[in-house]
């Protein structure tokens, strides 16, 4: 699985063409751990509520999108801001082994996890010896 989106830590939108919205896309931040089993990603996505993810997996491109509605605080201006509002968009290109019929994807507390598992024939076999 290879990384196809720069980011940094610090938010800067990700390089991706500027949008028709005018808004700022980000790469979410990703941990991913893999086992035997398959993969999981998580990617921090605050303000993304789970009607606004997209995720598509086409010719080996996974791709995850995420649609912030901003809050503006009623009757109140913003005299100064340090969060940046925008979308998330991230993609990764994926090896052959993944069952794409079998990814799931949830979200909790700002955070989209991804379980890509294995599919069964790319999964490690174990080998019995026998005594002769």
């Amino acid at each position: 699985m290879t990384n196809d989106v720069t980011h940094t830590a610090d938010k800067t939108p990700a390089e991706t063409p500027e949008t028709t919205t005018g808004r700022r896309i980000y790469g979410p931040l990703t941990d991913i751990v893999e086992t035997a089993d398959g993969v999981t990603l998580m990617l921090e996505m605050p303000g993304v509520a789970a009607e606004d993810v997209d995720i598509t997996l086409e010719n080996r491109a996974l791709t995850i999108r995420g649609k912030v509605h901003a809050a503006q605080p009623e009757k109140l201006q913003l005299a100064y801001a340090e969060y940046g509002e925008g979308d998330f968009e991230r993609a990764f290109t994926m090896s052959d082994d993944f069952d794409p019929d079998k990814i799931g994807a949830q979200v909790s507390n700002g955070v989209l996890t991804l379980t890509l598992p294995r599919a069964a024939e790319a999964k490690p076999k174990k080998i019995t010896v026998t005594a002769s």
